[in-house]
């Protein structure tokens, strides 16, 4: 016995009881669903300075632009590969009528934004430079319509002003307006919110009107187009019950929302740079709900929908926090450091888990606003450390999701606990694996032993971490790179179906393993 005794202490002093704690199996030949590629997708509402200074700064500006859209923002979004892009809204869906964005700019009448701000918009930014736009990008649009302040009518105008190539009204309107083919547009948001800044509608009411929006959407823009309905406020399982119950054959997806709020509530959200552990612990704790509420949400979807036709898009999410001060409450501009990096990491792999049910997620919001990917000043821009997170992860969109089992150590605060690591691992069709990491702990280092089951390795082609000296470090304009992807070698091959790595403090790790 004291020699055994003995024996596990060495083993503990050698860091064997670590590798014994956090281990990770990856069931290589057992994937059966796919990650759609929309899980990557991202939000762009009218909504501060996200279109206007973001986005769009019109082809007079003094900043470089592509016909419009700033030069440097659009090639970081080039870049990004962006499957999917949602607009206009968000609230601001609900009071747009879509033809005071069209033809002539000088022609356009001005709106008053009542949501964001109270701002007066020219609606230089209409569907015409949204379109064009997601052809720039290689994006699919996803249009919200106004069900809260428009009408029926409206929207299969709208329809075919966009998609139509006969000999209708509408489609002659947008030749006339110097469009001659039609638009590729793929997804129809019916309302937004409608619980809530959508037109405080309940579910029953709603669902009665997504049956009329949607039916007509099918009638007029074929089977081409993917039918969202709104979906619920985080935990509001009976809305997406109602829902489904009365209208599940009607819509292709039901959306769902939630938001990330590391502070107290909406009213004490907490600062995104000036925080302490305990409001980084709650950040990724609150972050991590994510995975109930798709796990609940599914639930109530698969009693009516068992064979899960109906999609689950988490069309707005990310974690929402105080602006910063100096700047207009209304336009939700916020800073994004290296915890944001880790909220989206994580709940990035919440969605991968879920890609059965999961089939799109929209990040809130695109530039300048929310979780942005993108922050512009003047002329200067900078890549955020959720940008980085996005383009590590680009390799899972459209692979095969590979089960696993992980285990892991718990990263402690306060007497409460949170798993430190989150993984996803996919398998693309060249065979490679794609692995993404993260260690959530913001002082430890986790060591984890990835064994592969069902198949051997040759060892890893492609290592990257994002890492940052602090949870509240941040890029700037004056310096963009404190938080940005570097190579990464903490990892070994220990047999040949098996590799060590070491995932340093507060990290997101991809690596490719051949």
């Amino acid at each position: 016995m004291r020699i055994l005794k003995l024996f596990l202490l060495s083993m503990i002093a050698f860091g064997v009881e670590s590798f014994a704690q956090n281990n990770l199996e990856i069931y290589a030949n057992a994937g059966a669903h796919r990650i759609s590629k929309d899980i990557y997708g991202h939000f762009a509402e009218h909504l501060g300075r996200c279109i206007y200074d973001g986005i769009w700064v019109g082809p007079d500006s003094d900043i470089p632009n592509v016909n419009g859209y700033r030069k440097d923002v659009l090639e970081a979004l080039q870049a990004l590969e962006i499957p999917v892009l949602r607009w206009p809204g968000g609230c601001f869906a609900d009071t747009y009528h879509w033809k005071d964005g069209i033809g002539p700019v000088k022609d356009r009448p001005k709106i008053k934004n009542v949501f964001w701000g109270g701002v007066i918009e020219d609606n230089s930014f209409g569907t015409h430079e949204f379109l064009n736009l997601c052809e720039l990008l290689g994006s699919d649009a996803y249009i919200s319509a106004n069900v809260g302040s428009g009408t029926v009518e409206e929207m299969i105008d709208w329809i075919e002003y966009m998609t139509s190539d006969e000999d209708v009204a509408m489609a002659d309107l947008r030749r006339r307006n110097g469009r001659e083919k039609p638009w590729d547009v793929k997804f129809i948001g019916i309302g937004n919110e409608s619980w809530g800044c959508g037109g405080e509608m309940t579910p029953e009411h709603y669902a009665d009107l997504m049956k009329t929006y949607s039916s007509y959407a099918r009638l007029y823009g074929g089977r081409r187009l993917v039918r969202v309905g709104s979906g619920a406020n985080s935990g509001d399982y009976n809305w997406t019950r109602v829902l489904m119950e009365k209208g599940a054959r009607q819509v292709d997806a039901l959306g769902a929302h939630y938001y990330t709020i590391a502070g107290e509530g909406w009213g004490n959200k907490s600062s995104a740079t000036d925080f302490g552990e305990d409001l980084y612990f709650r950040g990724i704790q609150q972050g991590l709900r994510m995975d109930g509420l798709i796990a609940q949400h599914s639930a109530v979807m698969d009693q009516y929908d068992p064979g899960k036709r109906v999609g689950l898009f988490i069309d707005e999410w990310g974690i929402w926090t105080d602006v910063e001060p100096g700047t207009n409450p209304g336009f939700l501009y916020q800073q994004n450091s290296m915890r944001d990096a880790l909220i989206a990491a994580t709940t990035l792999n919440i969605f991968n888990k879920h890609c059965e049910r999961v089939r799109m997620a929209n990040i809130a919001q695109t530039v300048n606003v929310l979780q942005a990917m993108v922050l512009t000043q003047d002329d200067r821009m900078l890549l955020t450390p959720t940008y980085h997170v996005f383009n590590m992860f680009k390799d899972h969109k459209g692979a095969l999701m590979l089960p696993f089992h992980l285990s892991t150590e718990d990263y402690e605060f306060n007497g409460d606990k949170i798993p430190a690591v989150g993984v996803s691992a996919s398998l693309a069709g060249d065979g490679s694996l794609t692995l993404t990491l993260t260690n959530v702990n913001p002082e430890k280092k986790v060591d984890l032993e990835i064994s592969f089951m069902g198949r051997s390795v040759d060892g890893v082609e492609d290592a990257v971490v994002l890492t940052a000296p602090a949870v509240n470090s941040i890029n700037t304009f004056d310096k963009t790179d404190t938080v940005s992807p570097k190579k990464f070698s903490e990892f070994k091959k220990s047999s040949d179906h098996a590799i060590t790595v070491a995932l340093p403090s507060k990290s997101v790790v991809k690596l490719k393993v051949r």
